[in-house]
């Protein structure tokens, strides 16, 4: 059972959360499970993204990294062999599958292998987003206060 959440009354309020609300929601832009992919770690900053399109040649394959999204996509061309088929069970119809990526993350590569796209991804942190330890100097210890009641009680000494 599936409980849903109303977020109307932020989806009012707010200008340019619509993405982050349909997130939460579940809406998935109509992707469906195809084709089939993998997200593989290759390190602490390092993934990869497996995706099977087999049927498909790199020419009809088409990667474009945006801000914070990568949409990769492919449209099969005519059938050019000219037979008929009896069955069909390598999928070739269009697809257009997109990924959401943090901040940071810019694509390294994508290569096309025996029907597997892979694309290597990294995160790349610029300089000045990164932590950074700040020495505590030493400096003369701060003069001491002296009390007001004490001062006027030195001065009538």
């Amino acid at each position: 059972m599936r409980t849903s959440i109303d977020l109307t009354p932020y989806r009012r309020s707010t200008v340019g959360f619509d993405r982050l609300f349909d997130m939460l929601e579940g809406k998935t832009d109509g992707q469906e499970g195809y084709p089939p992919y993998n997200l593989v770690r290759l390190g602490e900053d390092s993934y990869r993204i497996e995706l099977a399109v087999a049927g498909f040649t790199p020419d009809e394959v088409e990667v474009i990294a945006q801000q914070n999204r990568l949409t990769v996509s492919g449209k099969k061309g005519e059938n050019e062999d000219g037979g008929e088929y009896l069955h069909r069970g390598i999928a070739t119809r269009s697809f257009e599958r997109r990924f959401e990526l943090a901040d940071y993350v810019e694509v390294d590569s994508a290569n096309f292998e025996n029907g597997l796209l892979s694309i290597t991804l990294r995160k790349v942190v610029p300089e000045a987003m990164k932590p950074r330890r700040i020495e505590i100097g030493h400096g003369e210890p701060a003069p001491k206060q002296i009390d007001t009641a004490q001062a006027q009680s030195q001065k009538a000494a």
